[in-house]
């Protein structure tokens, strides 16, 4: 199944079926997955009359990272000041998701170097904690799409104490969906291919089974934290980011206002999502730029 949330406000929940949206009988996504599922309404929604949002606002999402080493060796071709290990993790803005063609917000007075990192993230279908990698797949209750959006110049500052979080949860930086795919429509999710483009230029190009470890391996790992149903899990982004090329060529592919993003996976779909500038979105300039983020570093 496609499981969707549409509509406006906090949005509704339901099936993709074609071109229609099956209606289930939950108020919200997070719920659907705490009660173990739903029954259909019997109403039906065609899909180009409403829109997509975000699939779930989950009550936690575990940012880990380290897990495709390709990125890890990209990385020594910049002086970064802190090794990209294996097991990172961190917790995400929840108030930062947007969904799919809902637009990234370029915040000009923070940043300058705005970067993308596709992902594949796992939603867990129940709570749990402490269990094996063995035991981890009954934890799942689907995949979904995210883009890790990342201000690098914020990051650099932040990196001097080896601890980064405000450079990936600016408002809009965590585009999610455009649905979320039940276990049942991914045969192997060690065998998705993984694309993401930039105005249709392939810029990160790479395959789910070059993750150095499983996924029920990254479940099991991080269950000490204690897992709600609903909660949202990334698996670490592939290599091709902007922030490690040369430094000509970062000028060049950072991201700016009036790019289109799309992040691909096999069996899941697409997620686009615009930039826009700080005035398009808001309707107003943006703001003074209040910290030298990154600067001398």
């Amino acid at each position: 199944m496609k499981l969707v949330t549409f509509g406006e406000g906090v949005g509704r929940v339901g099936v993709l079926d074609g071109e229609e949206i099956a209606v289930l009988a939950v108020p919200t996504m997070r719920e659907y997955f705490e009660r173990g599922g739903a029954d259909e309404t019997g109403e039906r929604v065609a899909l180009v009359e409403t829109r997509l949002r975000a699939p779930i606002i989950p009550k936690k999402f575990f940012h880990t990272a380290g897990n495709f080493r390709e990125h890890k060796t990209e990385s020594e071709n910049v002086n970064w000041s802190h090794d990209i290990a294996p097991w990172i993790n961190f917790f995400q803005n929840v108030d930062a998701i947007v969904g799919h063609d809902e637009p990234v917000i370029y915040p000009e007075h923070l940043t300058e170097e705005l970067d993308y990192e596709l992902e594949l993230a796992v939603v867990l279908k129940k709570a749990g904690k402490w269990f094996t990698p063995e035991e981890a797949v009954d934890y799942i209750g689907g995949y979904v799409i995210f883009n890790d959006l990342t201000a690098r110049d914020i990051q650099r500052g932040e990196m001097r104490s080896g601890v980064f979080s405000f450079c990936k949860a600016i408002d809009t930086f965590c585009p999610l969906g455009p649905w979320i795919v039940t276990p049942d429509e991914v045969p192997d999710p060690r065998d998705l291919r993984m694309v993401l483009r930039v105005n249709g230029e392939v810029r990160q190009e790479s395959h789910s089974g070059n993750m150095s470890v499983t996924i029920p391996e990254i479940l099991s790992n991080f269950s000490g934290l204690g897992y709600s149903a609903g909660d949202v899990l990334s698996t670490g982004t592939v290599a091709g980011v902007a922030g490690f090329k040369s430094p000509e060529e970062r000028a060049l592919l950072y991201l700016k206002p009036g790019d289109v993003v799309e992040a691909e996976i096999e069996h899941i779909g697409v997620l686009r999502n615009p930039i826009v500038s700080w005035q398009e979105g808001h309707g107003s300039p943006p703001l003074a730029r209040v910290r030298p983020w990154g600067e001398g570093v």
